[in-house]
Protein backbone atom coordinates (compact mmCIF):
# COMPACT_ATOMS: atom_id res chain seq x y z
CA UNK A 1 0.00 0.00 0.00
CA UNK A 2 1.40 3.37 -1.07
CA UNK A 3 2.91 5.46 1.76
CA UNK A 4 1.93 8.90 0.28
CA UNK A 5 -1.67 7.65 -0.10
CA UNK A 6 -1.76 6.60 3.56
CA UNK A 7 -0.21 9.86 4.71
CA UNK A 8 -2.77 11.91 2.76
CA UNK A 9 -5.64 9.81 4.17
CA UNK A 10 -4.46 10.18 7.79
CA UNK A 11 -3.93 13.92 7.38
CA UNK A 12 -7.38 14.53 5.88
CA UNK A 13 -8.92 12.42 8.65
CA UNK A 14 -7.24 14.77 11.15
CA UNK A 15 -7.96 18.11 9.45
CA UNK A 16 -11.31 17.26 7.82
CA UNK A 17 -10.23 19.30 4.82
CA UNK A 18 -8.37 18.69 1.56
CA UNK A 19 -7.20 22.32 1.41
CA UNK A 20 -5.78 22.32 4.95
CA UNK A 21 -4.11 18.96 4.28
CA UNK A 22 -2.56 20.32 1.10
CA UNK A 23 -1.10 23.24 3.08
CA UNK A 24 0.15 20.90 5.81
CA UNK A 25 1.84 18.48 3.39
CA UNK A 26 3.00 21.23 0.98
CA UNK A 27 1.10 19.66 -1.93
CA UNK A 28 -1.67 20.79 -4.29
CA UNK A 29 -5.31 20.04 -3.57
CA UNK A 30 -5.68 17.96 -6.78
CA UNK A 31 -2.70 15.86 -5.66
CA UNK A 32 -4.35 15.13 -2.29
CA UNK A 33 -7.66 14.29 -3.96
CA UNK A 34 -5.89 11.96 -6.42
CA UNK A 35 -4.18 10.10 -3.56
CA UNK A 36 -7.46 9.67 -1.69
CA UNK A 37 -9.17 8.39 -4.81
CA UNK A 38 -6.31 5.94 -5.44
CA UNK A 39 -6.54 4.58 -1.91
CA UNK A 40 -10.33 4.21 -2.08
CA UNK A 41 -9.91 2.37 -5.39
CA UNK A 42 -7.37 -0.01 -3.83
CA UNK A 43 -9.62 -0.71 -0.84
CA UNK A 44 -12.82 -0.72 -2.94
CA UNK A 45 -14.48 1.31 -0.20
CA UNK A 46 -15.40 5.01 0.14
CA UNK A 47 -13.36 6.39 3.05
CA UNK A 48 -14.93 9.87 3.27
CA UNK A 49 -18.33 11.46 2.96
CA UNK A 50 -17.88 14.73 1.09
CA UNK A 51 -20.37 17.36 2.23
CA UNK A 52 -19.38 20.73 0.82
CA UNK A 53 -15.76 21.28 1.75
CA UNK A 54 -15.99 19.11 4.86
CA UNK A 55 -14.56 15.60 4.74
CA UNK A 56 -16.05 13.16 7.25
CA UNK A 57 -14.93 9.57 7.70
CA UNK A 58 -17.30 6.83 6.63
CA UNK A 59 -17.65 3.66 8.71
CA UNK A 60 -14.99 2.09 6.49
CA UNK A 61 -12.74 5.11 6.97
CA UNK A 62 -13.08 4.98 10.76
CA UNK A 63 -12.29 1.26 10.73
CA UNK A 64 -9.26 1.73 8.48
CA UNK A 65 -7.77 4.80 10.24
CA UNK A 66 -6.00 3.03 13.16
CA UNK A 67 -4.46 0.53 10.71
CA UNK A 68 -3.22 3.37 8.49
CA UNK A 69 -1.77 5.22 11.47
CA UNK A 70 0.00 2.07 12.61
CA UNK A 71 1.49 1.46 9.16
CA UNK A 72 2.67 5.06 8.96
CA UNK A 73 4.26 4.79 12.40
CA UNK A 74 6.03 1.56 11.49
CA UNK A 75 7.38 3.17 8.31
CA UNK A 76 8.58 6.16 10.35
CA UNK A 77 10.26 3.84 12.87
CA UNK A 78 11.99 2.03 10.00
CA UNK A 79 13.20 5.32 8.56
CA UNK A 80 14.59 6.38 11.91
CA UNK A 81 16.33 3.05 12.46
CA UNK A 82 17.93 3.17 9.01
CA UNK A 83 19.06 6.76 9.52
CA UNK A 84 21.50 5.51 12.17
CA UNK A 85 23.29 3.41 9.53
CA UNK A 86 24.22 6.51 7.58
CA UNK A 87 26.89 8.95 8.76
CA UNK A 88 25.03 11.82 7.07
CA UNK A 89 22.41 13.35 9.35
CA UNK A 90 19.45 14.56 7.35
CA UNK A 91 15.77 14.00 6.75
CA UNK A 92 12.80 15.60 8.48
CA UNK A 93 12.67 16.27 12.22
CA UNK A 94 9.30 17.18 13.74
CA UNK A 95 9.49 19.10 17.02
CA UNK A 96 6.81 20.56 19.27
CA UNK A 97 7.71 23.36 21.66
CA UNK A 98 6.02 26.09 23.67
CA UNK A 99 6.17 29.73 22.60
CA UNK A 100 8.18 30.61 25.71
CA UNK A 101 10.85 27.96 25.15
CA UNK A 102 10.91 28.68 21.42
CA UNK A 103 11.55 32.37 22.10
CA UNK A 104 13.81 32.25 25.14
CA UNK A 105 15.66 28.91 25.21
CA UNK A 106 15.85 27.24 21.81
CA UNK A 107 17.22 29.93 19.44
CA UNK A 108 20.96 29.43 20.24
CA UNK A 109 20.53 25.64 20.16
CA UNK A 110 18.73 25.70 16.82
CA UNK A 111 21.28 28.13 15.40
CA UNK A 112 24.12 25.71 16.16
CA UNK A 113 22.04 22.78 14.95
CA UNK A 114 21.19 24.26 11.55
CA UNK A 115 24.81 25.33 11.04
CA UNK A 116 26.05 21.82 11.84
CA UNK A 117 23.28 19.87 10.06
CA UNK A 118 22.07 22.09 7.21
CA UNK A 119 20.30 19.29 5.30
CA UNK A 120 17.91 18.46 8.16
CA UNK A 121 14.40 19.72 7.41
CA UNK A 122 13.23 21.14 10.74
CA UNK A 123 9.45 20.99 11.18
CA UNK A 124 8.78 23.09 14.30
CA UNK A 125 5.28 23.36 15.81
CA UNK A 126 4.53 25.94 18.50
CA UNK A 127 1.94 24.67 20.96
CA UNK A 128 1.19 24.23 24.65
CA UNK A 129 3.53 21.79 26.37
CA UNK A 130 0.63 19.52 27.27
CA UNK A 131 -0.46 19.31 23.62
CA UNK A 132 3.12 18.65 22.50
CA UNK A 133 3.43 15.72 24.93
CA UNK A 134 0.18 14.25 23.61
CA UNK A 135 1.40 14.66 20.02
CA UNK A 136 4.65 12.83 20.85
CA UNK A 137 2.70 9.99 22.45
CA UNK A 138 0.44 9.81 19.38
CA UNK A 139 3.45 9.60 17.08
CA UNK A 140 2.68 12.94 15.39
CA UNK A 141 5.93 14.52 16.63
CA UNK A 142 9.31 12.94 17.24
CA UNK A 143 10.48 15.31 19.99
CA UNK A 144 8.93 17.79 22.38
CA UNK A 145 10.97 20.58 23.99
CA UNK A 146 8.54 21.53 26.73
CA UNK A 147 7.67 22.27 30.32
CA UNK A 148 7.99 18.82 31.85
CA UNK A 149 4.94 17.37 33.62
CA UNK A 150 5.35 17.15 37.39
CA UNK A 151 4.17 13.53 37.25
CA UNK A 152 5.71 11.10 34.76
CA UNK A 153 3.46 10.12 31.87
CA UNK A 154 3.22 6.50 30.74
CA UNK A 155 5.33 5.73 27.64
CA UNK A 156 6.93 9.20 27.67
CA UNK A 157 10.66 9.47 28.25
CA UNK A 158 11.83 12.78 29.71
CA UNK A 159 15.18 14.52 30.04
CA UNK A 160 15.53 17.65 32.17
CA UNK A 161 17.49 20.37 30.38
CA UNK A 162 16.79 23.67 32.15
CA UNK A 163 15.70 24.51 35.69
CA UNK A 164 13.31 27.46 35.42
CA UNK A 165 12.82 29.43 38.66
CA UNK A 166 9.49 31.26 38.97
CA UNK A 167 8.85 34.53 40.84
CA UNK A 168 5.70 36.24 42.10
CA UNK A 169 5.64 39.62 40.37
CA UNK A 170 3.59 42.82 40.30
CA UNK A 171 3.64 46.20 38.59
CA UNK A 172 6.06 48.53 40.38
CA UNK A 173 3.13 50.73 41.48
CA UNK A 174 1.05 47.81 42.82
CA UNK A 175 0.12 48.12 46.55
CA UNK A 176 2.07 44.95 47.34
CA UNK A 177 5.24 46.26 45.68
CA UNK A 178 6.05 48.62 48.54
CA UNK A 179 4.52 46.63 51.39
CA UNK A 180 6.79 45.87 54.33
CA UNK A 181 6.55 42.53 56.10
CA UNK A 182 4.75 40.97 53.20
CA UNK A 183 2.74 37.85 54.07
CA UNK A 184 1.68 35.13 51.68
CA UNK A 185 -1.94 35.72 52.73
CA UNK A 186 -1.67 39.25 51.31
CA UNK A 187 -1.81 37.78 47.82
CA UNK A 188 -5.36 36.57 48.41
CA UNK A 189 -6.53 40.16 48.83
CA UNK A 190 -5.56 41.07 45.26
CA UNK A 191 -6.56 39.59 41.90
CA UNK A 192 -4.11 37.44 39.95
CA UNK A 193 -3.43 36.82 36.28
CA UNK A 194 -2.08 33.29 35.89
CA UNK A 195 -1.41 30.60 33.27
CA UNK A 196 -4.46 28.65 32.12
CA UNK A 197 -5.51 25.88 34.50
CA UNK A 198 -4.92 23.21 31.82
CA UNK A 199 -1.18 23.97 31.70
CA UNK A 200 1.57 22.21 33.63
CA UNK A 201 2.77 25.62 34.85
CA UNK A 202 -0.63 26.44 36.38
CA UNK A 203 -0.67 23.10 38.19
CA UNK A 204 2.80 23.75 39.63
CA UNK A 205 1.77 27.21 40.85
CA UNK A 206 -1.58 26.12 42.28
CA UNK A 207 -0.03 23.15 44.11
CA UNK A 208 2.57 25.39 45.76
CA UNK A 209 -0.04 27.98 46.78
CA UNK A 210 -2.47 25.39 48.13
CA UNK A 211 0.35 23.79 50.11
CA UNK A 212 0.60 27.14 51.90
CA UNK A 213 -3.16 27.44 52.36
CA UNK A 214 -3.71 30.05 49.65
CA UNK A 215 -6.37 29.98 46.92
CA UNK A 216 -5.68 32.74 44.39
CA UNK A 217 -8.43 35.06 43.16
CA UNK A 218 -7.87 34.72 39.43
CA UNK A 219 -9.03 37.64 37.32
CA UNK A 220 -7.77 36.29 34.01
CA UNK A 221 -5.92 33.23 32.69
CA UNK A 222 -4.05 32.69 29.44
CA UNK A 223 -1.60 30.18 28.00
CA UNK A 224 0.95 32.79 26.89
CA UNK A 225 3.51 33.97 29.41
CA UNK A 226 4.39 37.03 27.32
CA UNK A 227 0.74 38.08 27.55
CA UNK A 228 0.78 37.55 31.32
CA UNK A 229 3.84 39.75 31.57
CA UNK A 230 2.04 42.52 29.69
CA UNK A 231 -1.10 42.19 31.83
CA UNK A 232 0.99 42.38 34.99
CA UNK A 233 2.92 45.38 33.68
CA UNK A 234 -0.35 47.30 33.14
CA UNK A 235 -1.38 46.45 36.72
CA UNK A 236 -4.24 44.01 36.11
CA UNK A 237 -2.98 41.79 38.91
CA UNK A 238 -0.06 39.88 40.35
CA UNK A 239 1.34 36.93 38.49
CA UNK A 240 3.98 34.21 38.52
CA UNK A 241 6.56 34.34 35.74
CA UNK A 242 9.91 32.75 34.88
CA UNK A 243 12.79 34.72 36.34
CA UNK A 244 14.41 34.79 32.91
CA UNK A 245 11.57 37.01 31.60
CA UNK A 246 11.72 39.75 34.21
CA UNK A 247 12.78 43.33 33.60
CA UNK A 248 12.48 46.73 35.26
CA UNK A 249 8.75 47.01 34.48
CA UNK A 250 8.01 44.45 37.21
CA UNK A 251 8.73 44.12 40.91
CA UNK A 252 9.49 40.74 42.49
CA UNK A 253 7.66 40.02 45.75
CA UNK A 254 9.93 38.48 48.37
CA UNK A 255 8.10 35.48 49.78
CA UNK A 256 10.74 33.13 51.24
CA UNK A 257 8.14 30.52 52.21
CA UNK A 258 7.06 30.14 48.56
CA UNK A 259 9.60 28.30 46.42
CA UNK A 260 8.41 28.05 42.82
CA UNK A 261 10.16 26.48 39.86
CA UNK A 262 9.46 24.26 36.90
CA UNK A 263 11.64 22.02 34.77
CA UNK A 264 12.03 22.38 31.02
CA UNK A 265 13.35 19.61 28.86
CA UNK A 266 12.95 17.09 26.07
CA UNK A 267 10.36 14.31 25.72
CA UNK A 268 10.05 11.42 23.28
CA UNK A 269 8.13 8.16 22.99
CA UNK A 270 9.84 5.32 24.84
CA UNK A 271 8.94 2.77 22.17
CA UNK A 272 9.99 4.84 19.15
CA UNK A 273 13.49 4.67 17.69
CA UNK A 274 14.85 8.20 17.57
CA UNK A 275 16.24 9.31 14.22
CA UNK A 276 19.86 10.37 13.92
CA UNK A 277 18.60 13.94 13.44
CA UNK A 278 16.71 13.80 16.76
CA UNK A 279 19.69 12.24 18.56
CA UNK A 280 21.94 15.00 17.26
CA UNK A 281 19.59 17.69 18.60
CA UNK A 282 19.44 16.03 22.01
CA UNK A 283 23.25 16.08 22.16
CA UNK A 284 23.27 19.82 21.50
CA UNK A 285 20.85 20.61 24.31
CA UNK A 286 22.60 21.83 27.50
CA UNK A 287 23.22 19.32 30.27
CA UNK A 288 21.02 19.89 33.30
Amino acid sequence: MDFPHLRAFAAVAETGSVSRTAEKLHLTQPSISKRLAGLEQQLRQPLFDRVGRRMSLTDAGRAFLPHAQRMLQEMEDARRALSHLNDDIGGRLSIGTSHHIGLHRLPPVLRRYTQRYPVVDLDIHFMDSEVACEAVLAGKLELGIVTLPAQALSRLKMRRVWDDPLDVVVNRSHPLAGKRRLRLADLAEHPAVLPDEATYTHRIIRAALQKNGLTPRIRLATNYLETLKMLTAINLGWSVLPRSMLDRSLSVLKLPQLKLHRELGAVWHEKRTLSAAAGALLKLLPSA
